[in-house]
């Protein structure tokens, strides 16, 4: 387990590079927009669903 640590903090140093803080603030944008997408994507399909189970329900019940 030392020895998997010891490597992930050698690796960090040398082999990983951090983008410059514009390049990190379009990559922030792209993800924030995705996220908001992908939550009214959710959002649509939920409220699709809930209106047909209502839907099947009333007529089940009825």
């Amino acid at each position: 387990m030392l020895t998997y640590i010891k490597e992930s903090v050698e690796e960090l140093r040398n082999n990983v590079t951090l983008p410059s803080r514009a390049e990190a603030s379009n990559l922030m944008v792209v993800v924030a927009v995705f996220s908001i997408l992908f939550a009214l994507a959710t959002w649509g399909v939920d409220t699709v669903f809930s209106k047909v189970v209502q839907l099947y329900f009333d007529y089940v019940l009825n």
